[in-house]
């Protein structure tokens, strides 16, 4: 295919589908109704230019037979005076308008065919064209119903692309908030293990900090020690009698013993 052609037909396609998307259906409906009713229009001046020769060639004819009728009564008077010459004259002329007559008879029946014909043919055609207007009606209504339909499904469908969008926009605004939070968790748990300083507060002073663990200490050692005697004395009673006779003994020895600062 050479290059003109490939362009030809191009631009041909292009020019197609940009009438196709100007075309109103129903403005084409309108304008072929509207030939349609001068094509009606066009027949029924026929009909009428037919019936109006047809009635003129009646009218001539009418004038005719008139003339024929008065050449006759003339014909009989002239006999009557005995001029036969006269009376052939006026039978002569009454011929030559009986031809006349009879071309004229010939054309009014064939008008009066045309006419009919033309008749007939403009209610068929009549019939037509209201048929195709309600036709045209009809098919403009649902067209029009489509395009409303059509119209409120790519409203519709642009709502729900929108609404998507936003959902969207809300699906990630939640997970940015979920990352803040667990990111602000985190910085909360270093701080608090003392990975992260709150650069905001006291500044943190190491040597103070071994001073009041040292402080904080024995304390500590005390405490302890203390849990540990209540512990064992809470366990004493669980011991044998005999134990309890001997230390018993003991105590008593222990008792007659001088204590220290006392007399012997």
């Amino acid at each position: 295919m050479s290059v003109m052609k490939r362009v030809s037909l191009i631009f041909k396609s292009k020019a197609n589908k940009a009438l196709d998307r100007m075309e109103d259906p129903r403005e084409t409906l309108d304008y072929s109704y509207q030939r349609q009713l001068e094509m009606l229009t066009q027949v029924r001046r026929g009909v009428a230019d037919v019936a109006t020769s047809r009635k003129r060639l009646e009218l001539q004819m009418n004038t005719l037979r008139q003339q024929q009728n008065k050449l006759d009564g003339q014909a009989r008077q002239a006999l009557g005076a005995g001029r036969e010459d006269l009376a052939r004259e006026a039978l002569g002329r009454k011929a030559t308008l009986q031809t006349q007559v009879s071309d004229l008879e010939n054309q009014y029946q064939s008008l009066q065919a045309d006419e009919e014909k033309l008749t007939v043919a403009s209610q068929r055609l009549q019939a037509k064209v209201e048929a195709f207007r309600m036709q045209k009606e009809t098919i403009k209504a649902t067209y029009t119903a489509a395009e409303a339909q059509s119209r409120i499904g790519e409203a519709v469908s642009g709502i729900s692309e929108e609404m998507g969008d936003v959902g969207m926009a809300v699906q990630r605004a939640q997970d940015k908030t979920a990352q803040m939070q667990a990111r602000a968790g985190a910085i909360d748990e270093l701080m608090a293990s003392g990975a992260l300083e709150d650069m905001t507060g006291t500044p943190h002073d190491d040597i103070q900090a071994e001073l009041d663990a040292m402080r904080t200490g024995p304390g500590i050692e005390v405490e302890l020690q203390r849990m540990k005697g209540e512990l064992a004395a809470g366990q004493a009673p669980a011991i044998e009698g005999g134990n309890a006779a001997s230390d018993g003994a003991g105590k008593a020895a222990t008792s007659d013993q001088p204590q220290a600062g006392e007399p012997q």
